[in-house]
Order: structure tokens, then sequence, then C-alpha cells
């Protein structure tokens, strides 16, 4: 069965629209698994008492994204979920997302694959997938290179995101879980399933199904909202810093290729150290 893990911190009334949304799925076979990492805005007590039927694991607080999603993972694993699905709080499934992520699953059953991304807003597409270079550190979106009648079924990337990232369990057995240690909040999911790529599971976004997100609300478009030094230095060197050296550092140096490594690792300083206040 699939089990869908949803880490949150605050935030209820996104929490509360997620859960709403997958109550009204057409396919109701999964269990949902929410991970309260510290909230203060009671969150766990809010959900046992309006969503009975989802399971909420409460830790501490200094788990941040990773470790937070990994111990929901294990509880799934733990219940003999055969498929995990990893939902940021901030999505909105439409009414057959479950139902078509699993019909291509069932299609190809040792693929990790993330849906299609629509602005709640606007409802126009903003992530469908990218092609990235080691070599030359650029980034191609699938959105600008998919012709509207090519924006159908599955194609192939190099990672994905954990916004409606669906794994099989095999993928956990074989590769580990989310690296916690050297990736505790940003780059744990393009690492995770770049690494999974790497030893022979497929990568997909399903141009078949989509969910509702909420762009604006990343926690790097808030931080680059309001620019400041201290800003900065955060996101050089913070936990939930988008640009943190040190991450930046351990990812390059599991999935960039050895050749391309001290260029790839050059590029990515820069790009760092000038970037927050460019974009």
């Amino acid at each position: 069965m699939l089990h869908i893990v949803i880490p949150v911190f605050n935030r209820l009334h996104f929490t509360r629209a997620c859960l709403q949304s997958l109550r009204r799925q057409t396919h109701q076979a999964f269990r949902v698994i929410v991970v309260d990492d510290g909230s203060t805005d009671g969150t766990s007590e809010h959900l046992a008492q309006e969503f009975a039927e989802v399971e909420v694991l409460r830790s501490s607080g200094d788990l941040f994204w990773t470790a937070t999603v990994n111990l929901g993972i294990r509880r799934a694993l733990a219940l003999g979920a055969d498929r995990v699905m990893t939902l940021n709080n901030d999505v909105v499934a439409p009414p057959d997302f479950v139902e078509h992520m699993l019909l291509w699953s069932q299609r190809q059953p040792r693929a990790l694959m993330g849906p299609l991304e629509l602005d709640a807003a606007t409802g126009k597409p903003v992530f469908g997938g990218e092609l990235f270079s080691f070599l030359t550190h650029r980034t191609r979106s699938l959105l600008d290179i998919l012709g509207p009648d090519q924006r159908t079924g599955l194609h192939p990337v190099t990672f994905l995101p954990g916004r409606g990232l669906l794994v099989p369990a095999e993928v956990f057995h074989t590769v580990g879980l989310f690296d916690e240690g050297r990736l505790p909040h940003y780059l744990a999911d393009y690492d995770f399933t770049s690494q999974a790529r790497r030893q022979g599971f497929p990568v997909y976004v399903n141009y078949a199904t989509h969910l509702l997100t909420y762009p604006d609300e990343s926690g790097q478009t808030q931080t680059r909202r309001h620019r400041s030094f201290r800003g900065y230095y955060q996101h050089l060197f913070g936990i939930r810093g988008g640009g943190n050296l040190a991450n930046f550092s351990h990812f390059a140096i599991k999935n960039a290729p050895a050749t391309y490594l001290p260029l790839f690792l050059l590029n990515g300083y820069v790009r760092r150290l000038v970037g927050y206040f460019l974009h």
C-alpha cells in the first residue's frame, strides 16, 4: 500500500487544505503520516481532532526537513509500505492525483516519479522537471523543451524535488533514506533522486497528473524577498540556507562526475556567493 509522508512545521492552514484534498481522492487505498516537527500552532492537536484517519508523529523541532521525512519513511516501511510518497503540506492534490500517480507507477514499478506542478493562484505550470548538466552547471526546463502536444506521460529528468515524490520501497532498501547527516534541509531530495538514478532506478516527471503549489511560499523565496547581510549569511551558512556552501559541497562530491568536480564546485561557489543579490 502507498503511504504518504508529510513533514510539517506550523502553517496549519496549508496542512488542513492538503489533507482535505487527499480526502477527496478517487483512489483511497493509501495511508497518511504527518510528521510534526515541533509546531507551536496546535497542529498535532488539531489534526487529531479533525483527521482521525491520519497518523501524526511528533518530534522535538530540531530535525529539519530531511530527518523529519526520514522519520515518516521509517514508520511507513515498518507498516509494510510498497511505495512511499513525500508530500509538502503547502500543496493541493486534484481528486485524481493519487490514482494517476499509481497508474503510471504500475507501468514503471521501479521508477521514482514526481508530478507536473501548477501555480495554485494562476493554474500556470511552474515546474515540469529539469535536465541538468554537471559540466556546464546549466539547467534546462522541460517546460521550455516540450511542446504542448508532448506534455503527457512520463519524461526522464536528472533529479526531482520532494513535493509529491513517489518512491518504490525497493529504492529505499537499495539506496537508503535521505541523507540527513550531510544534507539536513535543502538538496536532500535532489541528492536522493540523483543517487537512485545513478543506481539504475528511472526518474520521471509524470505529466499525466499535477499538483497545485504556492511558489511564493518557499523558504528561499521568502528569504530573498527581504535581502540583508544577515540573510546573506544565513543563505550561505544557515541550515535552511538555499545557498548553503557545505550542503552544496556534499551534493557535488556525491553526484558530480569526478572529471567535472573541480569546475562544478568552483562554478557553484561563485553562483551562491553572488546569486543571492542577483535573483
